[in-house]
């Protein structure tokens, strides 16, 4: 039997990256749990006191298959390369080289315009895949 995974990024504004991730994803932010219209309700009947709140932020799959991302904040920056990353898959396949390109250019260019920083861009075996950085320094790829 498998185990569920959550992917966990420590980071300094928790919001922003939740944020960037969801619409690099096509995620969205968790909902507060059911019976509760908001987060703050949430924590309030659980007795969380408030100076120990902000520093946990959550995006899901809204279709429920891929893992829940956390977004969990702590003092320092990024200060080394990432040893483990995402590959975020926005081509096409089946398509030919050049549209699988175009589409990877697309989401980088999108990201980009969301705070993202453009790496190198790799080729091998027909994949094609650009490195960025999310808005803290994270190394991801786009293919």
């Amino acid at each position: 039997m498998s185990n569920p995974v959550q992917i966990t990024f420590d980071a300094n504004d928790i919001a922003r990256l939740a944020e960037f991730w969801a619409d690099a994803l096509g995620y969205v932010l968790q909902p507060p749990p059911d019976g509760f219209e908001s987060w703050v309700q949430f924590l309030d009947e659980r007795g969380i006191p408030e100076d120990e709140r902000g520093q946990l932020a959550a995006i899901v799959d809204p279709a429920g298959v891929g893992p829940r991302i956390l977004f969990q904040l702590v003092p320092e920056g990024k200060t080394a390369k990432n040893r483990v990353h995402l590959d975020v898959n926005t081509s096409d396949q089946s398509a030919d080289r050049e549209t699988r390109k175009s589409q990877v250019y697309a989401k980088v260019a999108d990201l980009e315009s969301k705070g993202a920083v453009r790496g190198e861009e790799f080729v091998v075996n027909g994949a094609h895949w650009v490195v960025i950085q999310d808005p803290e320094g994270n190394e991801f790829c786009v293919q």
